[in-house]
């Protein structure tokens, strides 16, 4: 992909919004129509001697969410591109749009938009529109709102009312309401009934798992270890039955945890657990018999307040794993291949 030099003339009708983020965008020039060119049609975008008319839509922000209500909605009609234009817009929104046709421009100084002759590609310009001030978002799914959402993909078919949910994830009934009013305004749950008859269940569970990807942040305390072991497997084998004979709860992640519950993952360089937070490093140490080094570990014990990423656990054949959404965020997180890893878990295990 390669920007283009050249100039692009979009007249149309313009959403409120729109007119001032494209007029900042270098290399577009935007005029505005009172009537729409055609039917379905918001605008034509004119390059090279091309001509292609597209639906125009503006937001102010643009999430994983937003972005794949506006690929649902594009695909009602797959006759006429769709082009988003926003003030701000996160990377992994951008990402969705992007793999699914639907072009964006953002004033933030990012731009993606292919049509017929005509690619047009800018990415992160230095010279930007004042953002408008962040949306209040109270119920961002990280922390104890992370465990909502897991609970939510986990029982996929599920009808939940706000206190079962809450007994289910372990938060507040006041949060748990706040999750579900946001998710139901992004299209994410869809509610049945009224007052204390009314129960909600999973809508679009690849919007949430996109969406929880990109909101959830951990705390986290990474002591690195190394252990004698014959092989991967072995050395996995052994830290979780020495964890579990000291009686500490754990749950292993990343490509370890990968290769038993997508068994191709099969390049484990280094075992990761999610351990008790109040456990010592050198406590940890000394119940696996792995010893402290600078470098060449293959042990790396995670720890996060509260211990939120050992929530619904996944035993699996004696060793305890953490379950396949927040395997796929470990992935995601981890530099050395997780997004492949992570690619290939959500195809064959997770589904969607």
């Amino acid at each position: 992909m390669v920007k283009i030099d050249s100039t692009v003339n979009i007249d149309g009708v313009l959403p409120d919004g729109a007119l001032h983020v494209l007029r900042e965008v270098p290399g577009i020039i935007v005029t505005e129509r009172q009537r729409r060119p055609a039917r379905d049609v918001d605008a034509l975008v004119r390059h090279a001697g091309t001509k292609t008319g597209i639906a125009l839509d503006f937001k102010r922000q643009v999430n994983a969410a937003t972005a794949w209500r506006l690929v649902h909605e594009s695909r009602q009609h797959p006759d006429v591109p769709l082009l988003l234009v926003a003030h701000q817009t996160t990377k992994q929104a951008r990402e969705i749009l992007r793999e699914h046709g639907v072009g964006v421009v953002d004033g933030q100084g990012n731009a993606h938009v292919e049509l017929p002759g005509l690619v047009y590609h800018l990415s992160g310009q230095s010279r930007r529109l004042k953002r408008e001030p962040e949306l209040d978002r109270p119920a961002r799914l990280s922390g104890k709102a992370a465990l909502v959402a897991q609970a939510l993909m986990l029982q996929p078919d599920h009808e939940w009312n706000v206190r079962s949910l809450a007994e289910r994830a372990q938060a507040s009934v006041g949060l748990v309401h706040r999750i579900l009013v946001r998710l139901e305004r992004e299209r994410i749950v869809e509610s049945r009934g009224a007052g204390p008859r009314r129960v909600r269940r999973l809508a679009d569970p690849t919007a949430l798992l996109d969406l929880w990807a990109e909101e959830n942040h951990d705390r986290v305390i990474k002591s690195p270890a190394y252990m004698l072991a014959q092989t991967s497997g072995r050395l996995l084998s052994q830290v979780a039955d020495r964890l579990a004979a000291g009686g500490l709860e754990y749950a292993i992640t990343g490509s370890a945890a990968a290769s038993l519950v997508a068994p191709q993952v099969t390049s484990v360089p280094v075992v990761e657990v999610w351990v008790e937070h109040a456990a010592d490093a050198e406590h940890l140490r000394t119940l696996t018999r792995a010893r402290d080094v600078d470098e060449g570990h293959n042990l790396v014990f995670l720890q996060s307040p509260k211990n939120l990423p050992m929530a619904f656990r996944d035993p699996r054949d004696g060793i305890s794993l953490v379950n396949r959404f927040r395997l796929y965020v470990d992935l995601r997180n981890d530099p050395r291949r997780g997004a492949e890893q992570a690619d290939y878990l959500r195809r064959e295990v997770i589904g969607f």
